[in-house]
């Protein structure tokens, strides 16, 4: 498989900013978002969805951190 093009990337890009759009809107409910997560599948090469899934998981755990605090479970180590 080739890499993407400059506007096969920009539309890729586009269509996972409307996926985590309607997601933020919608609570991460996957099935109101299911129109654009299909989309984001058919624009983006399949390594690429998995990447900016984990991404997605990666920000919104880091943005909970932040905003919450850490709190270590009990016996783990300081």
């Amino acid at each position: 498989m080739s890499a993407p093009n400059a506007s096969e990337r920009r539309a890729c890009w586009g269509a996972r900013d409307e996926l985590w759009k309607c997601l933020d809107v919608n609570k991460d409910s996957t099935s109101a978002c299911e129109k654009y997560q299909l989309d984001f599948e058919d624009k983006c090469p399949a390594q690429w969805v998995k990447y900016f899934i984990k991404r997605r998981d990666f920000l919104k755990y880091k943005e909970k951190i932040q905003n919450e605090g850490y709190e270590p479970t009990e016996g783990a180590p300081k």
